[in-house]
């Protein structure tokens, strides 16, 4: 007789990998796989850290293209883009003199962002935004002229352009009036709630867009409220006052404020915006009127 509890072992590893595979997957096959490196890059970098993180952003870039070519995608625009430009930044990390270093530490990040934004943006005004490359890897052939496709990814790269936009503008603010790159709010807290934007947005709205598309043809489809765009706010604005007070960047009164204000906001948001069934609306679903 068989044992079970000897099969049980064999199978659930295999499960295991398989979830694995298809996160990983997921993730290699996101726009978001190829920001990562920006996002750490921004993070890390400071006074004494532009090395490291110039170093950390490029081994992540080299990871992602390597990942991703294993599980069979086509290298990205963005993904080259990535290895041009954190490659540059450790070498000029190398062989730059200590003022450069200096600068660089300074305005590392701002330059990190306005790279960003100026790559994204440009994608858009020779009307091959970036995120298309990996939206067409999830997509049949015959979606990729659809309106409504190309619609999608025009207003996800705006996402990242507006995201990454919000940082660089906070961070010269921090560093070049403030004179401060390490400000709590002009550092941390402005860039991050942009990049998080972006992130909720790149989730949020295809669903979003081809369902308000099939409910304009007709079908009985119910676009979710695009209030639902904003089930992060609550959350972050509660751990933003947790960590200003946990680092001493805020005082106790206005920490606690920030706290309650962020608990208020997610009782509204549950009270006036209550949570839908989720609608069948990836590209593919859309009928063939819509195409």
């Amino acid at each position: 007789m068989t044992d079970n509890s000897d099969q049980n072992k064999t199978v659930s590893p295999v499960v295991t990998q398989s979830k694995f595979g298809r996160v990983l997957s997921a993730f290699l096959n996101s726009p978001f796989a190829g920001m990562t490196p920006w996002i750490v890059m921004g993070f890390i970098n400071g006074p004494g850290r532009f090395e490291e993180a110039a170093a950390v952003a490029f081994g992540l870039s080299l990871l992602i293209v390597i990942g991703g070519h294993k599980r069979g995608s086509k290298i990205k625009f963005l993904e080259v883009f990535d290895l041009v430009y954190f490659s540059s930044m450790v070498l000029l990390a190398q062989f730059a003199a200590a003022s450069v270093l200096d600068w660089l530490e300074m305005w590392g990040g701002e330059m990190t962002n306005i790279a960003l934004v100026s790559f994204a943006l440009g994608s858009i005004l020779i009307r091959q935004p970036f995120t298309m490359q990996y939206a067409k890897e999830s997509e049949p052939e015959e979606m990729w002229d659809n309106p409504v496709f190309i619609h999608i990814n025009y207003m996800i790269t705006w996402s990242w352009v507006l995201g990454f936009g919000v940082g660089a503008v906070a961070g010269f603010y921090g560093d070049a009036v403030l004179q401060d790159n390490n400000n709590f709010w002009t550092g941390w807290i402005i860039g991050l709630a942009g990049t998080i934007f972006a992130i909720s947005f790149t989730e949020f709205y295809p669903e979003y867009a081809v369902a308000k598309e099939m409910a304009k043809g007709g079908e009985d489809v119910v676009p979710q409220s695009l209030a639902r765009l904003w089930d992060w706010v609550p959350i972050f604005v509660i751990v933003t006052g947790v960590a200003g007070l946990v680092t001493d960047s805020t005082s106790t009164v206005l920490g606690i404020v920030i706290i309650v204000v962020g608990i208020v906001i997610k009782v509204a948001m549950n009270a006036l915006v209550p949570d839908k069934k989720k609608t069948e609306s990836r590209t593919q679903g859309l009928s063939p009127e819509h195409q």
